[in-house]
């Protein structure tokens, strides 16, 4: 859907590949350029959004069904989108997201193994069909990002390798999917490299100069 004059970039990846230092990298570089561009993450965001973000990732909690985990998941998606990016990106300023829907694709799909296609309907459904122009995602091995976290957590944090191999497996499959839209970067390489990277390639996209 297109219905912008800004640019809609989102990063994805298991927990601890390294996405979030990208993105907040990504809005300097950007703003340094006098581009208008905001940073938003997923769940939260809003003060709906951030109280479902209580809830979702509570380390406490652990009787969340894997379908009311992904309705919270959409839900508090439909809110930001309504609330904060659509508006946005009407308005001409762009919007980098910590996250969008191929989380839920990758974490409630893959990793809560609920039907993909399924997934796929709600969260058209939640963003009003919107999708970014383009999707980093940052791709590293389980055991790797495992060290990088810290040993508490969030609730699906908490969840194991297991959890995050089978997230990371459907990562690697949508972006095969969704080849036109989603980018992969090894996670591997050095901080520095992977934001090169990521320049270049939306100067390859023409989303930047």
């Amino acid at each position: 859907m297109s219905i912008s004059k800004g640019k809609f970039i989102s990063f994805e990846g298991i927990d601890g590949c390294g996405k979030s230092t990208q993105v907040k990298m990504l809005v300097n570089a950007m703003n340094n350029t006098e581009r208008n561009t905001i940073l938003v993450r997923e769940p939260g965001g809003t003060i709906i959004s951030e109280e479902i973000r209580q809830i979702l990732l509570h380390r406490h909690i652990s009787n969340i069904s894997d379908r009311t985990e992904a309705l919270l998941m959409t839900g508090s998606r439909a809110q930001l989108t309504y609330e904060v990016i659509m508006p946005k990106l009407i308005n001409g300023q762009n919007v980098i997201a910590d996250r969008f829907y191929d989380s839920t694709l990758a974490y409630q799909g893959g990793g809560r193994k609920l039907d993909l296609d399924w997934l796929i309907k709600l969260n058209h459904f939640a963003t009003y069909d919107l999708e970014p122009d383009v999707t980093f995602l940052i791709d590293i091995l389980p055991e790797e990002a495992s060290k990088r976290k810290s040993k508490e957590g969030d609730r699906i944090e908490r969840a194991g390798i297991e959890l995050q191999t089978l997230v990371r497996d459907t990562y690697l499959e949508l972006s095969i999917r969704f080849k036109e839209r989603i980018v992969v970067i090894d996670g591997h390489d050095t901080i520095e490299n992977i934001h090169s990277l990521i320049i270049e390639e939306l100067k390859r996209k023409q989303i930047i100069q």
